[in-house]
């Protein structure tokens, strides 16, 4: 996917420094070009990971995203819902 760039690092936490967070997995801030970039940490049971993700207006995810934060305005930082474990069963597999 062009335009989209993930970056993840392995970090050891304790699960109870990320249960306070929940509901979120992060923050998305928005630039002044629309960009979308998302600073991310996966929750437990699983590894711990922490990722940067930058979704442009051109990449085909970007209404998907935008979407599922609650719209943006640029210079908006947002906190990141969870997404569901299992996508919506009328959302085309990619």
């Amino acid at each position: 996917m062009r335009g989209i760039v993930f970056v993840a690092a392995l970090a050891i936490l304790p699960a109870t420094v990320l249960a306070a967070e929940a509901p979120s997995v992060g923050t998305a801030t928005m630039q002044a070009d629309g960009t979308i970039v998302m600073q991310l940490v996966s929750l437990p049971p699983g590894p711990i990971a922490h990722a940067t993700m930058t979704v442009k207006p051109t990449d085909k995810t970007y209404k998907e995203i935008l979407d599922h934060i609650g719209g943006m305005k640029p210079g908006e930082t947002k906190s990141v819902p969870p997404w569901p474990d299992e996508p919506p069963k009328d959302t085309p597999q990619r």
